[in-house]
């Protein structure tokens, strides 16, 4: 996290597209492959890469042999020996530890069905940015128990800062996340009423109530709707506490208007750290930082 500060700030009112002075992965190769659409996962890691100096290769499973019956275990050797490291945006978990068992070179998980913990390292940044610091903030999730909040909840119990989710029952993370947190001694709490997981947040976090690739379910959003993040959920958070939102946002739904766009979002700088949080990850991969 501090080398992405670093750098995001070293290079502060320069051209997107400009490389960074030391062009650490100048020569390096990155293969991203998408099972999932993606805007921000896409364009964020292939100008990591450009600024870091790189270049990229992207696919998608319907234009390789992947989508046509090769192994993953297959597809995973023939890619390491063409690049220097591979990025997996995938529907499957299974799918991500088994390209990484079989490839020679780094496998980043994009996001699975699990976890997504490119994009809390970019929450993490935000807040960051925004509170000065990670430990001992309290952070709340208001929604559906998905890959985002499996992710917020691991880096809770690793950095110290603890995590109240609202949800309603059959909306639950799953138990062994939560247990392995708590193994930890992370602060891992269950809410079913909204405002009492909101109560004094230094965070809220929200995500959009059906996963891509989810069959929409009626009874799904309406056991949702009472914890929809509007002004009077982001009135019980604390003095000075953001809002957070992967994207892409359902308005309407998951998030009012008035708090995706109001004073108190950090969702746009939160959006753009993904490009900061993921040069420092390509950086660790190889080595270059600790």
């Amino acid at each position: 996290l501090a080398e992405a500060r670093a750098r995001k700030q070293a290079r502060a009112g320069w051209p997107r597209g400009k490389p960074d002075e030391d062009r650490p992965l100048e020569g390096h190769v990155l293969a991203m492959i998408f099972e999932k659409n993606s805007t921000r996962t896409r364009v964020s890691f292939d100008m990591a890469m450009r600024q870091l100096g790189g270049t990229t290769i992207v696919m998608d499973a319907g234009s390789m042999q992947l989508g046509r019956g090769e192994t993953i275990a297959d597809t995973a050797r023939v890619l390491s020996r063409y690049v220097d490291a591979v990025m997996l945006r995938t529907d499957a978990h299974d799918k991500l530890v088994e390209l990484a068992h079989h490839a020679t070179v780094p496998v980043i998980n994009g996001l699975t069905d699990r976890s997504h913990p490119c994009q809390v390292m970019a929450d993490m940044l935000t807040v960051i940015e925004h509170r000065g610091a990670l430990e001992g903030t309290r952070w709340a999730w208001l929604g559906d128990g998905n890959n985002v909040l499996h992710s917020i909840v691991e880096a809770g119990s690793l950095m110290g800062f603890s995590v109240a989710v609202g949800c309603p029952e059959g909306c639950d993370p799953d138990e062994d996340v939560i247990e392995t947190a708590k193994q930890r001694g992370g602060d891992v709490g269950i809410h079913r009423d909204a405002r009492a997981a909101a109560e004094g947040a230094d965070v809220v976090v929200t995500d959009a109530w059906v996963s891509m690739g989810q069959a929409d379910s009626e009874a799904k959003m309406a056991a949702l709707t009472p914890y929809r993040v509007d002004e009077g959920l982001m009135a019980a958070a604390a003095g000075g506490g953001v809002f957070l939102h992967c994207l892409p946002a359902h308005r309407g739904e998951e998030v009012a208007d008035a708090v995706i766009d109001g004073p108190r979002s950090a969702v746009w700088d939160e959006a753009e750290n993904r490009l900061h949080a993921q040069k420092a990850i390509l950086l660790w991969c190889f080595g270059l930082i600790g």
